[in-house]
């Protein structure tokens, strides 16, 4: 009886060990699909982008490096 029980043990822990690593197999497989790069349309993007805050942005970045160039330049000096 004792050697049955062992058996059901080790039948009932391989049993779950294959769970777990087909649980793993499909978390890597949803982490791999989710993360490729999805292709969006001209339109989509037009939708998606805030075109006022994106050329805000862009205005700031300009400034930005204009006065990080003028720093440059008066370093060297």
């Amino acid at each position: 009886m004792k050697g049955n029980k062992k058996s059901m043990d080790t039948n009932s822990s391989a049993e779950h060990v294959e769970r777990h690593l087909q649980e793993l197999e499909k978390a890597d497989y949803e982490l791999l699909y989710y993360s490729q790069e999805q292709i969006f349309s001209a339109d989509e993007l037009a939708r998606l982008i805030n075109e006022r805050h994106l050329n805000e942005l862009m205005a700031q970045s300009n400034e930005f490096l204009k006065s990080l160039n003028s720093e440059i330049e008066d370093f060297d000096k």
